[in-house]
């Protein structure tokens, strides 16, 4: 099913909302200046998406939502370091709701159902007196937004849902979530509250891991995350290891 994307359709209070038929990648023209924030860019078809690590997400026509936040703050950037894990908790949350019950956050960025890939987060800042700080993210909505021979790697809104999925209730929904949570962060207790469901979130903390790192290969078991997204592993020796990026792989036991 290709249902109409239609700007119209998405209402977020405080947002400007901008939907093109095809771009390169929605973080991009955000973080380019091509749109005034605050303010939401969708894409019906991205052709050059940016994953983690420069990694490319592309998106066919009406099978993927696509689209990136950006907000301005005057915030320190020390306070935004935990943004990333505010935006997995927010869009967990809002999949969950919309019928794929299952989903949870691999470490760094991913959604996930089982093993399968659900979503994926970026999350990206102009550092200045005002700082715009940019989250893409990108959800499989039908079985087309990834090739067949991915089908074991991959799932879909409308697979975990079993049925249709409207793009436009998605984007409202993991935005009303992010709104939500952002706000209680910037309460007293809000950051201990969003690490709280972070953990719960998470099929990584607790799991056997190995980590594919620049210098050669980490395994060990995945002991926490911190508010910063740094991911501690211990490894067999109780040696405890931060890993600021990295290739995660969840090993069965």
């Amino acid at each position: 099913m290709d249902d109409v994307l239609d700007a119209h359709e998405i209402v977020v209070p405080g947002l400007a909302v901008h939907v093109v038929e095809r771009c390169g990648s929605t973080n991009t023209a955000l973080l380019a200046g091509e749109f005034e924030p605050p303010c939401l860019l969708a894409a019906k078809e991205q052709t050059a998406g940016r994953g983690r690590r420069g990694r490319r997400w592309y998106s066919a026509h009406g099978a993927a939502a696509t689209f990136s936040v950006a907000r301005l703050t005057r915030r320190p950037v020390r306070e935004l370091a935990g943004l990333s894990l505010v935006a997995g908790v927010a869009a967990a949350q809002a999949l969950r709701a919309l019928g794929a019950t299952e989903t949870r956050l691999k470490w760094p960025n991913d959604l996930v159902v089982g093993d399968r890939k659900l979503a994926g987060l970026l999350t990206e800042s102009t550092p200045g007196e005002v700082t715009a700080v940019i989250l893409g993210l990108g959800v499989n909505v039908t079985a087309d937004a990834y090739p067949a021979d991915l089908s074991g790697a991959a799932t879909s809104c409308e697979e975990e849902a079993k049925g249709p999925v409207d793009r436009a209730e998605l984007l409202v929904a993991v935005l009303t979530a992010l709104e939500a949570r952002y706000s209680a962060v910037l309460v007293k207790g809000g950051r201990e509250t969003t690490m709280e469901a972070y953990r719960a979130d998470s099929a990584t903390i607790g799991r056997r891991v190995r980590v594919e790192l620049p210098t050669g290969i980490l395994d060990g078991t995945a002991d926490r995350v911190a508010w910063n997204g740094q991911l501690i592993v211990v490894d067999d020796n109780g040696g405890q290891h931060v890993v600021n990026a990295g290739d995660v792989i969840h090993l069965r036991t």
